[in-house]
């Protein structure tokens, strides 16, 4: 496969922040953004659609700890 060249590229990252802003306006609904999210996979090699995928779940993830902070998963305790 080769290497994505300049318009590719940009044709890429559009259908990625067109994608990405039909997800943030519609609460992630995946649904109401299939045609984005065609237009995202056909325009993307496969690496990239998962790499971009993975880092919107991460900056969510991210913004979610920033603003609500963190707070540890209840498990089981140590008895001393």
């Amino acid at each position: 496969m080769t290497a994505p060249n300049s318009s590719e590229r940009k044709a890429c990252w559009d259908a990625r922040d067109h994608l990405w802003k039909c997800l943030d306006d519609n609460s992630d609904k995946s649904e109401s953004c299939q045609n984005f999210q065609s237009e995202f996979e056909a325009k993307c090699p496969a690496q990239w659609v998962k790499y971009f995928t993975k880092r919107r779940d991460y900056l969510k993830y991210k913004e979610k700890i920033q603003t609500e902070g963190f707070s540890p998963a209840g498990g089981p305790r140590e008895n001393s």
